[in-house]
């Protein structure tokens, strides 16, 4: 297979993608008729002064992910600002049981677009949190791990991906992300089936890369076998910059009114890189924004007044520390191209229009 074109690059951009812009059974009988995403982002108010929301798409609009001319565009605009390719998120629950995976199964089957891609396995139980009168929330859909069996059954579900010319690769392995490795009830051996399955099948392996919020992770994933960590600083400022009054009184705040914590963009970015990134087995995390209050109303937490300006001095702050990498493992995950309802997308909305691209593009050109 010809080696991915990546010795140009400042860094491999990855963006994390959604694929919940599409009606589902599931979703219809939880939600009501014709849920998607969408429906959390257009019913969003703003909740003080100064929030931004509702968020409003501008160039792609309200699109139906089951539309083709869709996932070529925003494969289209995401090459054009310097994104490598999508990781799709992947949920396999168990027991064959699978959710949302249409978009990518008919990005896979068709062979369009014609755009990098791997995956990301979203391993976690689907709760709604809105049902906790009594401090317990109604389980939509659990996460199941009912041994070897399934797993195998996992790996040949995924293998024609694997195979697929587009699949993004690092050592020439296909990349699969796990979402929470702590949650596998034994990491080491599902990896050693999975590698042991990819050898037989004429693989050189899988490159399997663990999510964590913490870099004081990165030893300890890597010993359960996992090539790289994914390091989402996004929270990391709650440890290291709040005083012991300012962590009393958001808590004070979550706890006893039901209010989020609502911090400014530039103060949390300062966080959002470090040292270890600087390792060739961490993977940082580029973070546009965040609002998850279109889920979670007053209980999501809230970054406020980020601006294309201040994403691009978080993207060269965090190329910085990639550069001395070697080109295959300089590795960044973007958060994410199209959460809407997380307040983390880069697709243009019609305040920014395509800001945070450019600022990606520009970031990316400057180091390169």
């Amino acid at each position: 297979m010809e080696k991915q074109p990546t010795d140009r690059r400042a860094a491999r951009v990855i963006a994390f993608y959604l694929p919940q812009y599409h009606p589902t059974p599931e979703n219809d009988r939880w939600w009501g008729k014709g849920f998607t995403e969408w429906t959390n982002v257009g019913k969003a108010r703003p909740l003080f002064r100064g929030h931004y929301q509702p968020r409003v798409p501008a160039d792609l609009g309200y699109y139906d992910l089951r539309v083709p001319e869709t996932r070529e565009e925003q494969a289209r605009m995401a090459r054009q600002y310097g994104v490598e390719g999508f990781c799709y998120w992947h949920y396999w629950f168990g027991n064959g049981r699978r959710l949302l995976q249409r978009p990518f199964q008919e990005v896979l089957d068709s062979g369009q677009p014609d755009f990098p891609f791997c995956l990301a396995w979203a391993n976690h139980t689907w709760e709604d949190k809105q049902f906790s009168k009594d401090g317990t929330h109604r389980v939509l859909m659990e996460q199941l791990y009912p041994g070897d069996a399934d797993h195998e059954a996992h790996f040949r579900a995924l293998l024609p991906a694997f195979r697929d010319p587009r699949y993004i690769r690092v050592d020439g392995k296909p990349l699969f992300m796990v979402y929470n490795p702590d949650e596998l009830p034994d990491a080491p051996r599902f990896i050693a089936l999975w590698q042991r399955l990819a050898r037989a099948e004429g693989l050189e392996g899988i490159h399997f890369v663990g999510q964590t919020d913490h870099a004081s992770d990165i030893g300890r994933l890597r010993s359960m076998g996992f090539d790289a960590v994914n390091v989402v600083r996004l929270f990391e400022f709650f440890r290291r910059d709040f005083s012991l009054a300012e962590r009393a009184w958001m808590k004070l705040m979550r706890v006893g009114f039901g209010r989020g914590r609502i911090v400014d963009y530039a103060r949390a970015a300062r966080f959002f890189t470090g040292e270890e990134d600087r390792r060739d087995d961490c993977y940082p995390t580029l973070i546009p924004n965040w609002d998850h209050s279109p889920r979670s109303g007053r209980r999501g937490h809230i970054l406020v007044r980020s601006t294309p300006a201040k994403f691009r001095a978080h993207a060269e702050a965090t190329l910085r520390n990639v550069a001395g990498k070697s080109a295959e493992h300089r590795v960044v995950f973007l958060k994410s191209w199209n959460e809407w309802a997380e307040g983390n997308y880069m697709e243009p909305d019609l305040r920014f229009g395509r800001g945070y691209l450019e600022a990606l593009r520009t970031a990316l050109e400057e180091a390169r």
